[in-house]
């Protein structure tokens, strides 16, 4: 496993340094590594999707569990540091790293790719770009099906974000779509003293698992749009922020009420409200 010396030791041999535009803050610690392939219960058979894998840290122990894991990197600097320090890793269980940008990435097809004709469910365990975690994320949820759970390290704000319960001061509409697809909660915090450079904020694994969505028939994107124009008036009662889109009677059978603001309504209340606007 990698220390911070032999991650430091690598950059300078490959002469390379983390890219703040790119989000990249490298973990040096084995034991958070070690933990968080841990917490995601990966091993012999799994199947891992790692995006951003950096210096191969948490790949090397990914790779270490017995997990079949693919690696999507965008930055092509790291694939020196990667062959070299994936080079240890069982020859049973050789990670694949390939070169991409996980915001374009149409990942139902991607992952099929991948799969060896085995329909057997993806997990993600990631260290996430700090500045583009929260699209991919949601990128992964509503366009990768096949994908069951999720372990990904974010900042801490941005996990109790994606984290909120309705009523919280911090819920917004990532929130939201995350809460459609999957159940989350934070795993773990990571202090910042852990990660090269070493950010200026706390981190943590959210852990997400994938359910069925709280309301069957619902147009998602009409769903989130009209989520979106509540949230950008987020100091107005629904009957206001959505006057000229949702009339009385839509929340009266969706048994929400009109004086609530967003940030009370739950993932459920505003599906109901979405499929009755459907029927009118």
């Amino acid at each position: 496993m990698l220390g911070a010396g032999d991650i430091r030791r690598l950059m300078e041999a490959h002469g390379i340094g983390a890219d703040r535009r790119l989000g990249q803050n490298f973990v040096t610690d084995p034991n958070i590594v070690r933990r968080i392939v841990s917490i995601a219960g990966v091993g012999p058979g799994s199947r891992v999707l790692e995006v951003g894998p950096g210096v191969g840290s948490l790949t090397l122990a990914l790779a270490e569990s017995g997990a079949k894991v693919t690696a999507i990197e965008k930055d092509p600097s790291l694939l020196g540091v990667l062959d070299e320090v994936l080079a240890h890793a069982p020859a049973e269980h050789p990670p694949v790293v390939e070169l991409g940008d996980a915001l374009d990435v149409e990942w139902e097809p991607f992952l099929a790719a991948r799969s060896d004709g085995h329909p057997a469910p993806w997990t993600v365990v990631a260290n996430l770009p700090y500045n583009v975690a929260v699209p991919i994320i949601v990128g992964l949820l509503e366009g990768a099906p096949s994908v069951s759970s999720m372990f990904v390290m974010v900042q801490l704000e941005v996990a109790e974000r994606l984290c909120a319960q309705p009523g919280g001061r911090v819920i917004g509409v990532p929130t939201i779509r995350v809460a459609w697809h999957a159940e989350a909660s934070i795993a773990m915090t990571v202090p910042p003293e852990v990660f090269t450079p070493r950010p200026r904020v706390r981190s943590a694994v959210v852990a997400m698992h994938r359910r069925p969505v709280p309301v069957e028939g619902v147009d998602e994107a009409a769903m989130f749009e009209m989520v979106g124009r509540a949230y950008r008036q987020r100091r107005k009662m629904l009957r206001s922020s959505l006057a000229s889109a949702v009339p009385a009677s839509a929340f009266d059978a969706a048994g929400v009420d009109p004086r609530s603001r967003p940030e009370e309504l739950s993932v459920s209340d505003w599906g109901r409200l979405a499929l009755e606007l459907q029927r009118l």
